[in-house]
């Protein structure tokens, strides 16, 4: 439950409507608060202030109009400018990234102020009557209007100060170099029960063999993992004494009728629990950062790879990604990665996943870099120097043939290409840094 509640709060912050739909009914609130007060309260200005006050019913209606009318303007204005930022980082980086200008709390709340404002003017504007029966006029609503209309004139420059520095290419890569920090504190180690190591599949046999009963859960949608109910599954593989074991990460793509995961119990499981399984595992048409390790990996290393394509021809973008990617290897380096076998609180295995390996976000991470680099010898150079330094940062063999791998590969696409033998000699010289 609380990671369906995750998940359906992430894709209603990703969303452009949700926070200035929230401003909106608040300045509904505010416009029918300011006009009670106004109705219940008979307010006479001193001579300081009085002449901030509407004097009369035209005048207040003029000002409602004015700041109504001049906020509609400017906000599409606003909205404007934020469709020529969102296609030009949709051209320039890539559509993956819409999803972070769409999150940009600053972006939702400029276009919702304004909005609200326009929205708060007209509630206003409808209650000012000038009859011979009645005159209402106000006063405090206006003059709030009035402060509303001068703040939204500081949060416009506000607006076009960070709309200007969120396109630009080190301010994008920094941002989701953060995001990636702040997803691997979450996602390692991740918990999905209680975890142990296993130095021998044999008693993992045995546990299977405890269960003699095999079932297949089938997907019945196409479409990509975007989280799974860890703790639904936890609970229900115990308290119906199941063995699951998953064949997919957040994040992978699922075509319809492929197994999602395995179930060995001790008599054959009925379609209702299979069922219940298959609902803990929610799908959608893109991949999402709640739960998928590499996702803003992926974001960086797509950056890269439009930075060093012909069209765009910019390879210090692409080692600012480059060093941004290694400060997260080495990070990496030092921690703990999750078992393969979960267990529950009674010490009984009850789930066996697809971890995410050490090796495995490297490929992530350098890979198409590389290919799409490997005409570029200041990004091979590069790459070499990042893993001089993740060298330095690992502490098992593990990681180390992880690394040697790409070392390697490195070294064999700068020896096929045209790099000349002054550039080749500096790649074996850093090479010599890393087999000392």
């Amino acid at each position: 439950m609380k990671t369906r509640l995750l998940y359906f709060w992430d894709q209603i912050l990703s969303s452009f409507w949700f926070f200035p739909l929230l401003l909106v009914f608040t300045a509904i609130g505010l416009a029918i608060g300011f006009v009670y007060v106004d109705s219940v309260i008979s307010y006479t200005p001193n001579n300081t202030i009085r002449y901030f006050f509407s004097g009369s019913v035209d005048s207040a209606r003029s000002v409602l109009t004015i700041v109504g009318g001049g906020m509609l303007g400017v906000a599409s204005t606003v909205f404007s400018i934020t469709l020529v930022a969102l296609t030009l980082a949709s051209s320039q980086y890539g559509s993956r990234l819409l999803r972070n200008f769409m999150h940009d709390r600053l972006n939702q709340f400029v276009l919702g102020t304004y909005i609200a404002t326009f929205i708060y003017c007209l509630m206003v504007l409808r209650t000012v009557k000038s009859t011979e029966e009645v005159i209402f006029i106000p006063n405090i609503s206006v003059l709030f209007a009035m402060l509303l209309a001068l703040g939204n004139i500081f949060l416009l420059i506000i607006f076009i100060h960070h709309i200007s520095m969120s396109i630009q290419a080190d301010k994008i890569v920094s941002d989701i170099s953060i995001q990636l920090h702040k997803s691997i504190d979450t996602l390692f180690p991740y918990e999905l029960g209680k975890e142990q190591e296993l130095d021998q599949n044999e008693k993992v046999e045995n546990r299977k063999k405890e269960l003699p009963s095999t079932s297949s859960v089938i997907c019945n949608q196409t479409g990509y993992l975007q989280a799974l109910d860890e703790d639904g599954l936890m609970k229900t593989a115990k308290s119906h004494d199941l063995l699951v074991q998953l064949d997919l990460n957040p994040g992978d793509f699922v075509i319809k009728n492929q197994t999602l995961l395995k179930v060995f119990s001790k008599d054959e499981c009925e379609y209702s629990l299979m069922e219940k399984l298959h609902s803990y595992f929610l799908f959608g048409e893109r991949r999402t950062p709640i739960q998928d390790s590499e996702f803003a990996i992926h974001q960086m290393v797509e950056i890269a790879s439009r930075a060093l394509s012909p069209g765009i021809n910019d390879p210090y973008t692409a080692i600012t990604c480059i060093d941004k990617l290694t400060s997260v290897i080495c990070k990496l380096s030092a921690v703990s990665f999750p078992s393969a076998y979960r267990f529950d609180k009674d010490e009984q295995l009850r789930i066996i996943v697809k971890p995410t390996s050490y090796a495995g976000i490297m490929d992530a991470s350098f890979n198409q870099i590389r290919q799409f680099g490997s005409n570029v010898p200041s990004i091979l150079i590069r790459l070499m120097e990042s893993f001089v330094l993740i060298h330095s940062f690992t502490q098992n063999d593990e990681q180390r043939e992880a690394l040697n791998k790409h070392v390697q590969m490195v070294i064999e696409t700068a020896e096929s290409s045209d790099m000349n033998k002054s550039d080749l000699a500096d790649l074996h010289r850093r090479l010599d840094q890393i087999d000392k």
